[in-house]
């Protein structure tokens, strides 16, 4: 058996995006008069909440405000949000910012094996269109045949709802699929969902319980960046391929 189907999230694991997300959120910040601007330790936490607009809702709510300055702020996470994604969308597409190593390569490979590719991430689609087109291309958006967004279902994760719908317009069973995660909520999305995972932990994740996995891996490794002890999980090269997933598929069968 190999894989139909691989699934993507996004943030995290194909590329390391979260260092952009936090320094937009703090830009939205002081563009709407805030003060508020949210270190690296505190994103890291904060990042257990799934979404950004639930992430900053969440955040007001710690603060301890007075019942109307709490209203007063609630009432600006939708125009922040806004900012933030405007903010976060420019500095991708200026190109600051690389796909982790191996993915590139890994699609690539589908592709040329018709294995089908589909994304499910919490992160918005202007979000996910503009990471892709941004490091693979503008025709990039065409080798997905599903791309579901966070904003396009009513639960995120670890809600299985993303992925559950990916499924659907596939037409695929969650068997037949491999998924790619980052972090715990994603692997327990994915595995609710019935799709076993895959998990590159990020600098932000790297401390998660990842004991569901099928696989973890620090990248998914090519010529430039090999993977070490790759002989240990019987990979024929230094790096993830379609047929090292097959194995990992039957494994988690």
């Amino acid at each position: 058996m190999r894989p139909r189907a691989l699934i993507f999230d996004v943030d995290g694991t194909l590329a390391d995006t979260e260092e952009q997300h936090r320094r937009a959120f703090n830009g939205a910040f002081s563009r709407h008069g805030f003060d508020w601007q949210w270190s690296a330790d505190e994103y890291k936490e904060l990042l257990r909440i799934t979404g950004g607009k639930e992430r900053i809702e969440y955040f007001i709510r710690s603060l301890n405000l007075t019942s109307n300055r709490e209203t007063e702020c609630l009432s600006e996470v939708i125009p922040l949000h806004k900012t933030k994604t405007t903010l976060y969308s420019h500095s991708i597409s200026s190109g600051e910012l690389n796909l982790r190593s191996g993915v590139d390569r890994l699609i690539l490979e589908a592709l040329e094996e018709g294995v089908r590719l589909a994304i499910a991430t919490t992160t918005s689609l202007t979000n996910v269109e503009v990471l892709l087109t941004s490091t693979l291309g503008e025709d990039s958006l065409r080798w997905f045949d599903s791309i579901v967004a966070g904003d396009m279902v009513q639960n995120k994760k670890p809600s299985p709802e993303v992925y559950e719908e990916v499924l659907k317009q596939l037409e695929l069973g969650g068997t037949e699929c491999v998924a790619f995660e980052d972090s715990r909520n994603g692997l327990l999305s994915a595995k609710q969902a019935g799709i076993p995972c895959v998990v590159t932990p990020c600098q932000w994740t790297e401390d998660h319980d990842f004991s569901e996995a099928c696989l973890r891996l620090p990248e998914l490794g090519d010529i430039k960046n090999p993977l070490t002890g790759h002989e240990k999980l019987r990979f024929a090269q230094p790096w993830l391929s379609i047929d090292d997933l097959a194995r990992a598929q039957r494994r988690a069968a």
